[in-house]
């Protein structure tokens, strides 16, 4: 496996990925399947990087971070469970039920959580209805 720093000259975006090898990476350029996620440019090319060499200090640094990582799970995983146990799942209905709320002022509803589109929660704000993005780690079954 090999990672490279990949950079859009569409949007100039710079982002990493990995690739099975420097070969691999010829031949998704030369198909053009490497394209930008920001602007769906195919003019992605490979940029200038250092190489990381792996030492004790690193490898010090890595455990911290996982421990850093299981506190902030741990966090949202806590808030989770209170969002799970004190507002009512909508799914993904959320800006309707949300619109539902703010416009009917008879209507009386505990909380509501469940997911929309960045567009949906943009447009929901515009509309002065204050609406909260959470992370949210799925559970997995394996």
């Amino acid at each position: 496996m090999i990672k490279y720093r990949l950079a859009c000259k569409g949007c100039e975006m710079q982002f990493d990925s990995w690739f099975a090898s420097s070969s691999e990476y010829e031949k998704l350029k030369k198909r053009k399947f490497l394209i930008c996620h920001n602007c769906n440019s195919t003019k992605v090319e490979k940029t200038l990087m250092a190489p990381q060499l792996i030492n004790t200090k690193l490898k010090s640094e890595i455990k911290f971070d996982t421990a850093k990582y299981k506190k902030i799970k741990k966090t949202i995983k806590s808030y989770q469970k209170f969002i799970k146990n004190n507002f009512e799942f909508v799914g993904d209905n959320f800006a309707h039920e949300a619109r539902s709320i703010h416009y009917n002022n008879k209507k009386k509803s505990k909380g509501i959580y469940g997911s929309a589109s960045n567009q949906d929660i943009k447009e929901l704000k515009e509309e002065g209805i204050d609406t909260q993005v959470v992370p949210w780690i799925e559970e997995k079954d394996n």
